[in-house]
Order: structure tokens, then sequence, then C-alpha cells
């Protein structure tokens, strides 16, 4: 297949605005004391909405691991902690965030430190004994919210059992900030999540369109306030502009890239270190990325605003990665036909095993159900360690020649409905 030799990408014009949103919260979290605030370590899947109601400033190890990632910064890191004893089988975010705590390196330098930190094992076990060595580290106290896996149905007492935590949690919160928890202003930062939650929403359907107006890749990198900044007004105002934008695109006829031939779907975290060339890559042949299991993975369908807790209780036990693999295929395969892909891609995560585990199973699954092919990439989310460049781009292209193909047989409809 040749490729498209000039397939240029349309910049997002809301990219400014959103590198000085980030700027000036790294600033707030680096800074707390200029601002009279506590800074409170959070995974990624853990509750906001509370600390943000409390007046705290939470900070994403995970957000500023897929920064070192994205700056080519983390090999170094986690080879530093591995000097330290730390295995280099462990998730590359967690050896990136210590490292930085060793080292003092990173793009924001030191790392701001917490007056405690919180960790929810919905995304995964290794957050766990990670958030315990930093606890004791920083000698700042841990909460521990646990979330029960989800294998197929959602239980009454899992649910029960989360909301009793969640109100631990907050009795947690007020004894670390000396104030009293005021329902009302979980209600108001909730309200304010679910605003940005659904704006967020709306942008990444967008790409149900043809041409998608923007492709996967810039959704991983314009996620990153719906993660550290959901319940906030910074989001919402930052997601009416985007969507604005995009909604202007629509409008205009106007996509991600220039030519858009071959549509894909993407399955687990972005290879942070890897994204423009991949993009490029893809481009090069009309390929574009047009949605994906990981940035939608932070649009929390079961946040209630009637009952906050109740509601938080749900929406957090119930993400994602907390669910079991035939939720994750049914997911894949709902992309797949609502964005009316080719085909899809998987990376198959060195780093993030419950991610990647059955990923074999599950592509199988996902061409059964759609037709449509897939395949499995290996490489590491932000450690380019394990990952070969020739190899990969090797794969994609005869992937994508594959899917050229049967776009091109004059036997597709026919052997669609077959399939």
């Amino acid at each position: 297949m040749k490729g498209i030799q000039n397939n240029p990408y349309h910049p997002i014009k809301s990219t400014k605005a959103y590198r000085r949103l980030m700027k000036a919260y790294y600033f707030m979290v680096k800074y707390p004391h200029w601002f009279n605030k506590k800074v409170a370590w959070i995974t990624s899947g853990g509750p906001v909405e509370p600390l943000y109601a409390m007046g705290i400033l939470p900070f994403y190890p995970e957000n500023y691991g897929a920064m070192c990632g994205a700056s080519r910064l983390s090999v170094g890191l986690c080879e530093a902690a591995e000097e330290k004893g730390y295995s280099y089988d462990l998730c590359s975010y967690a050896l990136t965030d210590l490292g930085s705590s060793i080292t003092g390196r990173g793009p924001l330098g030191r790392l701001p430190k917490p007056h405690f930190l919180v960790c929810c094992n919905n995304i995964c076990g290794t957050v766990i004994k990670w958030y315990e060595i930093q606890a004791r580290a920083f000698k700042v106290p841990l909460f521990f919210l646990d979330t029960p896996f989800i294998h197929e149905e959602i239980h009454l007492h899992t649910l029960n059992y989360v909301e009793r935590q969640m109100e631990e949690f907050l009795s947690f919160l007020e004894d670390q900030t000396h104030r009293p928890f005021s329902e009302e202003k979980l209600k108001t930062v909730c309200t304010q999540s679910f605003e940005a939650i659904s704006l967020w929403k709306e942008i990444l359907n967008f790409s149900r369109y043809r041409p998608a107006p923007m492709s996967a890749f810039d959704a991983f990198i314009h996620m990153a306030p719906i993660v550290t900044l959901r319940g906030t007004r910074w989001a919402t105002r930052y997601y009416q502009k985007l969507k604005r934008e995009m909604e202007h695109r629509v409008e205009k006829g106007q996509g991600a890239f220039h030519h858009e031939e071959i549509r894909l779907i993407w399955d687990n975290i972005p290879i942070w270190y890897e994204i423009r060339n991949l993009s490029n890559l893809l481009a090069s042949y009309g390929a574009v990325l047009v949605a994906d299991t990981y940035t939608s993975a932070w649009v929390l369908d079961e946040l209630d605003l009637r009952n906050p807790i109740k509601g938080l209780s749900k929406a957090y036990a119930t993400i994602h990665l907390n669910r079991g693999l035939d939720y994750k295929t049914k997911k894949m395969a709902n992309l797949i036909q609502r964005y009316e892909a080719d085909g899809f891609l998987m990376h198959s995560n060195r780093s993030c095993k419950p991610y990647t585990l059955g990923q074999y199973d599950m592509r199988r699954e996902v061409s059964r159900l759609t037709g449509k092919p897939g395949l499995i990439i290996e490489a590491d989310h932000t450690d380019s360690r394990s990952y070969d460049p020739s190899q990969i781009e090797k794969q994609i292209r005869m992937f994508l020649e594959i899917i050229k193909e049967r776009n091109q047989s004059p036997f597709k409809e026919s052997q669609e409905k077959r399939e």
C-alpha cells in the first residue's frame, strides 16, 4: 500500500488555553502554601470531588508519570529507582514517581510534598504498596479506599461496602483539615464535576463524524483537566471552549488531519513517548484514531447528584479497570460500531497488567462481534526500553495494508454481512 505523502495535521487552537490551565494547576500544587492550601497525592481513579469540596489540592503521580514519559525522562528516573532496589517489573508510573522523589528530577523538579495520600485500588493493586512507600517516606497519613473487583454483576453489598468507606474518607478529611464537611459544598463540586464530564463526553462523541475533528492522540493530551481538575470551574470553562472549537470543525467539515481514509480504535494507556511518531505514521496512511477505551474511563456515568456520597461510591467502584473482561469486550465492540471504525489497535502494556490481561482473548472476541481486525503491539506506557519502534512500525504498516485491501474489496459488503 502506498502511503499518503502529504497529510497535514490541523492543530487545535484551544491547546494554548490548555497549556495555561495546566501550568496554573501545577504552579498551585508546587507552591500550595502561597494559596493556603494542602496537597493530597491521589491515585488517578480516586474520588477527587471530596478533596475539592474540602479545599484540598489533588496531585496525581500517574499524571506526572505521563508527563515524564512524554518528555522522555522516564527511563532515567526508572533506572534511579531500580538502583535503589525497586524491580524493573514494577509499573513504570510507580518507578518514575519513586525515581523522581529520589533524584528530585522531572518536568517540575522535585515533586510537591503531600500533606497526606489517598489510595484507591480500583485501577490496580500496585498503588497500594506504592502509596504505602511514599507515605512512609514523607511521614504523612495514608487513606486507603478499597473497591472490590466487579467480575459481572454489580452487587448491592459491594456498593454499600464502598459507601461506608466513602463516609470514612470524609471523616479522614475532616481530621486532616480541622474543618467540618459540608454536604452542600460537595453537591456543588459534584455538579461541576458532572458538567465537565458531560462536556468531555460530548467532545469525544464529535469524533463519530467524518472526518473526525480530533483524534484520540489529541484526546490523550486534552484529557488532563478531566483527571486533575474534575469538579472545578476551570475544567468546565476549558471544555466549553474546546467543545465550541470541535463544533466549528464539524460545521466546516474539518478533520484532525487533511485526509481520513481508515478509522481505528485504541485500547490501553497511550505510549506517551511515542504519541507524535505513531500519529504521524498512521496519518501517512490516512489512518486516524477516532476513539479509545482510556480517555472515556473518566466519564463517570454513575455519578448521582441527588445523593453525592452514594453516587460517588457507585461511580468509582464501577470504572473501566475495575470491571471484568466481558464488560471491556462489549465496550470495545460498542466503540467500533458507534464510531464506524475499520479496525482496532491494542497496546499490550508491559507495565499495566490489569489493563493488558486478557487482551488476546478480547481481540478474538471483539473481531468476532464486529467483523473488524485487531492488532496487538507490545510496549510500555512510559519506559521506552521495552519498545522496538522498527518492529512496531512494520506491524502497523502491514495491518493498515490489510484494512485498506478489505475496504477496497468489491466483496466487502457481502463479506461483512457473513461475519
